[in-house]
């Protein structure tokens, strides 16, 4: 399988340190040698690749932007670079990276205890640990204020019942960050470890779309743990949603590397597909409108991954313009993913191209962490200062 080339139509590298280009080579290469020979099998299959999981961690992508603990301490444009050449590997394993760092070792660097940090943050790195998120439930997800799940204080434990649902690696989990109502309604982060009585998970089936992923439900009937297991510093749902905020830069910027693989197959098809005449599909004025289209979103999808990635860098994104490039990116790569779709014809729906699993993928990065419209109300909120949600 030849490297891949990269998509940069304006000389995008040139506005990239050495740093970050060395940083985006190395994700680069480890997905061309060792994500893309086996990703299609294991879609087929239904299973993420756990085999990767210690070369992810050794190449420092678990908790990347973090310091300390055995954490990478990249930039956050690093980071980013990171997440699109996995997502051009596949969705599931960006959002694997994805969970690990930015909604488990996050939450637990910003908000825990040094004794949690401690002991979590280096098994996490490390890959010899697997940690989830439990925000969503089965009747709350754009509205996770309404959650059911509640944490009852008995002497020095808390008690947890409620349900979780469309939890990433939920099953497979040796940690669960659960977010729940404390008797004041207040929502709290806790930390639930597997095997704790009371904890139950499942796997969800019959999946379309992130197929190459673990996909969970989790469930806490009367499951008790130690009041240390509490997140200090983890108080009101805005904590919560400040994991997501670090969670959806990595998908703005991981979108692009899903809409660069639909992009390039599309062109090398388009350049090789011979008809009317004998001559290549290239040729044709449609085609290459659809090219056109392609390569100038992915472009401007670069440009505000890269900004945002800049200001993140220097304190002043605010978590309104990690909505925009999440909304924007995403929706750019699942059309893109579509009208490579299209080029291919027949051959598009077959997983001899990657085309169809991005764009399934892709539909459901358009939903979870908030949908697309959701984040339309968020920004037309801050430029407004009316919220529309309901």
């Amino acid at each position: 399988m030849p490297a891949f080339p990269g998509v940069d139509f304006i000389d995008f590298d040139s506005l990239l340190t050495d740093e970050e280009k060395l940083v985006r080579q190395t994700a680069r290469q480890f997905v061309d040698e060792q994500v893309l020979p086996i990703i299609e099998a294991c879609n087929r299959e239904g299973r993420f690749p756990t085999e990767l999981i210690p070369q992810i961690a050794e190449l420092g992508f678990l908790g990347a932007n973090l310091t300390g603990y055995g954490c990478a301490g990249m930039s956050n444009v690093e980071y980013g670079l990171v997440m699109q050449e996995l997502e051009r590997g596949d969705s599931g394993l960006r959002s694997f990276v994805s969970v690990q760092s930015a909604l488990v070792m996050y939450p637990i660097y910003t908000y825990g205890s040094e004794a949690q940090k401690e002991k979590w943050l280096p098994r996490l790195q490390s890959g010899k640990a697997i940690g989830c998120f439990g925000l969503t439930e089965p009747q709350f997800g754009s509205n996770p204020g309404g959650m059911l799940t509640r944490a009852r204080r008995k002497g020095d434990r808390y008690i947890l019942n409620g349900e979780k649902m469309w939890i990433t690696n939920g099953s497979v989990a040796d940690v669960c960050l659960i977010w729940a109502k404390t008797e004041d309604d207040v929502v709290r982060g806790f930390l639930v470890e597997r095997g704790t009585p009371g904890l139950k998970a499942w796997d969800v089936h019959g999946k379309w779309s992130l197929r190459a992923s673990v996909t969970s439900g989790l469930a806490m009937t009367d499951c008790e743990i130690p009041a240390e297991n509490l997140l200090p510093g983890a108080e009101g749902l805005k904590a919560a949603l400040s994991c997501l905020t670090q969670a959806r830069y990595g998908i703005g910027w991981g979108a692009i590397g899903a809409a660069m693989a639909c992009y390039d197959t599309a062109l090398r098809y388009a350049r090789t597909r011979k008809q009317f005449a004998n001559r290549p599909i290239a040729s044709h004025q449609l085609v290459q409108d659809k090219l056109v289209w392609m390569i100038t979103e992915i472009t401007k999808a670069q440009l505000l991954a890269l900004h945002v990635g800049r200001l993140k860098d220097r304190g002043r994104a605010h978590h309104t313009h990690i909505s925009m490039l999440k909304m924007n990116n995403v929706w750019m790569a699942l059309e893109t993913a579509r009208k490579a779709r299209d080029i291919l014809g027949a051959n598009g729906i077959v997983d001899d191209y990657c085309i169809m699993r991005h764009m399934n993928n892709l539909e459901s990065v358009y939903t979870y962490e908030g949908t697309h419209d959701i984040h339309k109300l968020v920004i037309g909120e801050r430029i407004t200062g009316i919220a529309a949600y309901v």
